[in-house]
């Protein structure tokens, strides 16, 4: 962390401690997942030391965070916001100049999918497609009714957890006797993937990177045999009403540090900085 905090100290100057007075108190989002959090917390200590913002951070999630800086002008800022999971809602805020983009804060962009255990595939090499899934779903025992098979989705308040849900739609899940089970935070998520393969047993579900679960426990994504339609996929399977739903991976997801536009156009210089902080995947996977 103290290495991380240098660089970025390093790369982006520190402005005069009379703007202080202009930045004032800054709310920050930390969102229900590691590498938010932990964005979060450096871009907390940057613009409180560096900046003498007066920050605080908060509780937050895609969603509700989205819509609440829309609507109510605060937090003041997101560090890690998948935008492609808020997009129409973030093309208007941005319309009408009640939100900013300062910059991608995963350089790389951000990787989702449906992922199983790396051994899994390596047993039987058609658990790497979803029709392998489909055809093995019992093996997915459900934590609380064997008789279903279970999908891992994304807890309530992640703009994935719409996505999937016209996903299982799209991929006749439901038919396969999947149920899409709610984890209940991003920790539980892992903790199902980590319980998994201390036992070696079937797991199918929704994980992401960066993140250091993907990086300690080998997972492979499994294919759709669809391809990517991003039109279909913004438009359709990333928005509450999708009245058709069809298969489609998830590409590469743009992740970017936005603001509410009074924050930025006070503090400029703390809003410049968010403009240049960016980790690779790499760093924050590690």
């Amino acid at each position: 962390m103290k290495k991380l905090i240098i660089a970025a100290v390093i790369g982006v100057g520190l402005s005069s401690p009379a703007l202080a007075a202009e930045c004032g108190k800054v709310t920050i989002a930390d969102m229900n997942w590691s590498s938010a959090t932990l964005m979060a917390n450096v871009d907390a200590f940057i613009l409180r030391h560096g900046y003498g913002c007066d920050t605080e951070i908060i509780t937050g999630d895609t969603m509700p965070t989205g819509t609440s800086m829309v609507e109510k002008g605060e937090p003041d800022i997101a560090p890690e916001f998948w935008t492609q999971n808020f997009k129409v809602a973030l093309e208007k805020g941005i319309a009408e100049k009640r939100l900013r983009v300062a910059g991608a804060s995963l350089s790389d962009g951000g990787e989702e999918g449906f992922w199983v255990p790396e051994y899994l595939v390596k047993k039987d090499p058609s658990l790497a497609t979803i029709s392998g899934i489909i055809a093995n779903a019992k093996m997915f025992k459900h934590p609380e009714d064997p008789s279903m098979s279970a999908f891992m989705t994304c807890p309530a308040g992640w703009g994935c957890q719409i996505t999937n849900g016209h996903l299982y739609e799209a991929l006749k899940l439901k038919d396969a006797g999947f149920d899409l089970v709610d984890p209940g935070s991003g920790a539980a998520l892992a903790g199902t993937i980590a319980k998994a393969y201390e036992r070696k047993q079937p797991w199918f579900g929704y994980y992401w990177a960066p993140t250091a679960v993907l990086g300690k426990y080998k997972m492979v994504k499994v294919d759709f045999e669809s391809g990517i339609n991003q039109e279909h996929f913004n438009d359709c399977l990333t928005q509450e009403v999708c009245e058709s739903p069809k298969p489609s991976m998830y590409p590469p997801s743009p992740v970017k540090t936005i603001t509410v536009e009074s924050f930025a156009t006070r503090a400029p210089e703390a809003f410049t900085y968010l403009t240049k902080r960016s980790f690779t995947n790499a760093q924050m996977n590690e």
